[in-house]
């Protein structure tokens, strides 16, 4: 896991965005506010979720799930909420010993 703090990916996210996970990086905003911990947790899931679909496989299925919340929700930020992968890292975030006893693609109970 490599840490970058950079203002470039303002371009590639939602205003909301704080940081963002692209194995083996974790890109973060130049000014990310007071819960970087859990920030950099929250991203630490995406790169272990990132690494059991073999990344490739990660980025295929995360915009296929987009696409089919996109057509439930009609709501950039509720589609963006409801991505299982976003639905593990935000309920778990704050507990940093989730990755200890995570089980393997445990991002499908988050479906």
């Amino acid at each position: 896991m490599i840490i970058v703090s950079s203002s470039f990916i303002k371009y590639f996210t939602s205003k909301n965005t704080a940081g963002i996970a692209i194995f083996p990086f974790i890109i973060l905003k130049s000014k990310y506010g007071k819960h970087i911990k859990e920030l950099i947790f929250h991203e630490k899931v995406h790169l272990r979720q990132q690494l059991e679909m073999f990344v490739l496989l990660f980025y295929i299925w995360y915009g296929i799930e987009f696409v089919v919340k996109w057509r439930i929700y009609r709501s950039w930020d509720l589609t963006y909420r409801n991505i299982s992968f976003e639905r593990e890292a935000y309920a778990n975030e704050n507990n940093f010993k989730y990755l200890e006893k995570r089980k393997f693609w445990n991002f499908i109970y988050y479906l």
